[in-house]
């Protein structure tokens, strides 16, 4: 018998051209803006231009007072930390399931990162916070993975019970919220990314935000030294007289970045909800499909749909394994269906096992991780199809195409066994 499966030879489901997915949208305008740039200025050593500008739109944008750009989010997360205190020997509680550079920033610090487990969807366990707890811990910081917001009320009043500072990687969630409030505003401070996919993107980049005088001096002299420094540290600040040095470090975004970054935040708004819209259609037909379940918003969140994510029940298929439905599903042509890799249980990865061959002297208070030690996460990791949500009307089509493939993966599942 001839299959209809095309890892059997059969016609593939999704005929559309590739790729399927690219991100950001470039168009003639920010062609324009970029080129523009190139003959305005190439380096932009001080708080002026399109770096002012861009800072200037996010703080209005997230309703802060104080938005900084750096060269990525890895250079973000390492200044937010820095600049929330964080010394030798401290602890901060992070999600045991996040993009590593959450916490690595921690081990340049001398900081001991303490993993936590998470939901199924991969947020923090409100509940699983305390018992972590130590005299030494410092503060909590807080994923929003995938672009779903985490449980922030429970978050922040466990935090506030023992007096933690709240921290949040906002990186895959620009423009998300919790009943009106944006991700990123609710604790004292938060790094967000501007790489490549990220819904609000630059190519490259990252930004840290905060209310906070102190917190937003101390983010200007670690990642921006001699002339925003001198412009921006207050005269009598303890932190004034290091301006020229700062901490040694330069963590500034490339004014091509912020161009294409400053082009893309007034479309951010309209971007999301386009992609709610795919994101609707997308689980109310997924959801329907056995082997798969989709898990709904609780009311009042708002994602950024920077991923949906899709939960494999072997079970539903006759225990078919999910590296085998998986490469079906690319077989017929959904080659943006996912299964996420460095974005990982951390346990499993040998900086968070043995650091001490990259940082000697790392404190030894540091627990020594190892696969196993975070089931809720780890399965739910091991057992997670990922796509990209598109944003435009005439990306629909382009959606239908890969629910049929996983409707036909599912029907024919038997055949793959």
């Amino acid at each position: 018998m001839t299959s209809t499966l095309a890892v059997f030879g059969g016609k593939p489901a999704v005929t559309a051209d590739g790729p399927h997915f690219t991100w950001p949208p470039i168009d003639d305008t920010t062609h324009a803006r970029v080129a523009a740039q190139l003959d305005e200025a190439i380096s932009i050593p001080g708080r002026s231009g399109v770096v002012a500008e861009l800072e200037d739109s996010l703080q209005e944008y997230f309703g802060v007072r104080h938005a900084i750009t750096t060269s990525s989010g890895t250079a973000a997360l390492h200044a937010t930390y820095w600049a929330a205190r964080i010394k030798p020997g401290h602890e901060v509680i992070v999600p045991a399931w996040t993009f590593h550079a959450t916490a690595s920033p921690l081990f340049h610090l001398g900081a001991v990162p303490v993993l936590c487990e998470t939901g199924p969807d991969g947020n923090i366990d409100p509940n699983r916070i305390e018992e972590l707890i130590t005299p030494r811990t410092r503060a909590v910081m807080v994923t929003h993975l995938w672009g779903k917001p985490a449980d922030m009320t429970d978050i922040v009043a466990v935090a506030n019970a023992h007096d933690l500072v709240v921290l949040e990687d906002g990186s895959h969630a620009h423009g998300a919220s919790i009943a009106g409030q944006k991700v990123g505003t609710f604790g004292l401070a938060s790094a967000f990314s501007l790489n490549g996919p990220k819904p609000l993107s630059g190519g490259e980049g990252g930004f840290v935000l905060t209310d906070d005088d102190d917190t937003y001096h101390r983010v200007i002299t670690l990642a921006h030294y001699n002339k925003r420094a001198k412009t921006e540290i207050p005269e009598g600040h303890p932190l004034a007289r290091y301006a020229v040095t700062g901490a040694g470090l330069k963590l500034r975004i490339h004014p091509l970045a912020a161009a294409i970054a400053h082009d893309q935040l007034p479309r951010l708004d309209g971007y999301l909800a386009g992609r709610a819209e795919i994101a609707r259609y997308l689980t109310g037909q997924l959801a329907r499909v056995p082997g798969l379940e989709v898990a709904e918003l609780p009311e009042g969140v708002v994602s950024s749909w920077y991923g949906l994510t899709l939960t494999y029940r072997p079970g539903e298929l006759g225990g078919l394994p999910i590296e085998r439905f998986h490469q079906a599903l690319i077989a017929e042509g959904g080659t943006e269906f996912d299964r996420p890799g460095s974005t990982c249980p951390m346990n499993q990865l040998p900086l968070y096992q043995q650091p001490g061959m990259l940082f000697p002297g790392h404190p030894r208070s540091h627990r020594r991780y190892k696969a196993g030690d975070f089931p809720v996460a780890e399965r739910a990791h091991a057992s997670v199809i990922k796509l990209p949500v598109w944003h435009r009307e005439q990306d629909l089509e382009l959606a239908e195409q890969y629910v049929r493939a996983a409707v036909k993966i599912s029907d024919h599942h038997k055949e793959l066994l």
